[in-house]
């Protein structure tokens, strides 16, 4: 066993797979001690290092592990924008511990070698992601998911179009895609929900858009919508399932059987009878309404 155990966190290595455990010093921030420990197989690692840090004089360094692409639904969902002290994957250790960090280090790098681990992207998720149910209040409002569906109950100060929209209850099977962007205390945050029907909603920034979050609250708090961008994109479709995608056709829905044409009609008339209660309501103004309704009139 090899193991280090410092005041950010421990690392535990049995020889199969890497325990990460936050410590519970008020310094460690609130997404990991909720994220709690993650087990990580030898199979998803692709390097681990040790980078001593001597230019503030206390030799502290930092233990980092970099996992295969595809292996873990965080850093897929997160897409490397998770903010440097929130990383699990990053240990912050104490200059008189090098060489205990450099052992692990030596350990996990001998194992990934004997078991010839490959380096190449994943073909499906190697880490389970979050537990269900999570759930986490933002800034906007509420959001829960319970393995199956998404719902996000607004709060009092939500824009007039997602509070006149009710709450929302969205199906693993509706979903193509999450989108997570985080709260930086500079720059608004966004955690949405990319579904074949929500071209409707398109035009509207997150603010108004029924299918987002708008993170602008608590820096913290808003972090942790996170969670629930892992634990959803872990029962989502692996990205490996949809080869040769370009970057450009991730904005595609990705139809897994066609729709009949009867359901395609009724949805249709449905979304302009929404659209068209939201209009008369004076939730939309002109220009967002002609602008929705092109849209989604181009969507069928």
């Amino acid at each position: 066993m090899a193991e280090i155990i410092q005041r950010d966190g421990t690392w535990a290595f049995d020889g199969s797979t890497i325990r990460i455990t936050p410590g519970r010093h008020r310094s460690v921030p609130l997404f990991r001690q909720t994220y709690g420990e993650i087990a990580v197989p030898l199979e998803a690692v692709a390097t681990v290092a040790y980078e001593p840090e001597r230019r503030r004089g206390r030799g502290r360094g930092r233990l980092r592990m970099r996992l295969r692409e595809g292996a873990d639904p965080l850093l897929q969902a997160t897409g490397g924008r998770l903010p440097e002290a929130a990383d699990p994957y990053r240990l912050t250790v104490d200059g008189d511990r090098s060489g205990v960090a450099e052992y692990v280090v030596a350990e996990i790098r001998q194992s990934l070698l004997l078991d010839q681990v490959p380096t190449e992207p994943t073909k499906g998720y190697l880490l389970p992601g979050p537990p269900v149910p999570v759930s986490v209040r933002s800034s906007d409002g509420t959001v829960s998911f319970d393995g199956t569906q998404v719902r996000i109950d607004w709060a009092d100060t939500s824009d007039r179009v997602k509070r006149a929209t009710g709450p929302r209850i969205i199906g693993v099977g509706d979903l193509i895609r999450v989108e997570w962007l985080p709260n930086t205390g500079y720059e608004d945050g966004c955690l949405r929900f990319v579904t074949r029907e929500t071209v409707l909603f398109s035009k509207l920034s997150a603010e108004r858009d029924p299918y987002a979050l708008d993170l602008w609250g608590s820096v913290r708090r808003d972090l942790l919508t996170a969670l629930v961008a892992a634990a959803v994109t872990a029962r989502l479709p692996h990205p490996s399932t949809r080869p040769g995608a370009a970057c450009a056709d991730r904005d595609r829905p990705q139809v897994t059987a066609p729709r009949r044409p009867a359901d395609h009609h009724d949805l249709l008339l449905r979304r302009l009878r929404e659209l068209g209660e939201l209009h008369r309501d004076g939730v939309l103004t002109d220009e967002e309404f002609v602008l929705t309704k092109a849209a989604v009139l181009r969507g069928f």
